[in-house]
């Protein structure tokens, strides 16, 4: 059963448009933003509990990243509401820091985003 569960869990990242005060959306954000979403993706896990409970959930994470790619800081905006996937988001945030850096052309020192993280069993 647990193997069973496992095969059919997904984990959906998707990176949300990257806000910048001026608004402007430089040539190599689209290419940051899926590099940053295979990295989130890569590195996202199903907690074990969660899974054989059969728990699911999506967050809303504001991030701000520097020109390194380091995560500066970030607030969960939205939680899942399920404690057990609400404490993954603080440790996927460890995991995935630093996220790749951001083309030299988007800007701003600071770059900051929301990203949905989703937890859900198929």
């Amino acid at each position: 059963m647990f193997a069973r569960i496992m095969m059919a869990a997904s984990l959906l990242v998707a990176v949300a448009t990257v806000a910048t005060p001026k608004n402007s959306f430089a040539a190599g954000a689209s290419d940051w933003q899926m590099a940053v979403a295979r990295t989130i993706a890569d590195k996202q896990v199903y907690p074990r509990s969660a899974l054989m409970r059969q728990m699911e959930g999506t967050a809303k994470v504001k991030m701000t990243v520097d020109r390194t790619g380091a995560i500066k800081s970030y607030e969960v905006v939205q939680a899942t509401g399920v404690r057990v996937l609400d404490n993954e988001v603080e440790r996927l945030m460890e995991r995935v820091n630093p996220l790749p850096k951001p083309p030299s052309d988007m800007g701003d020192e600071y770059l900051t985003f929301i990203l949905p993280l989703s937890w859900a069993l198929q």
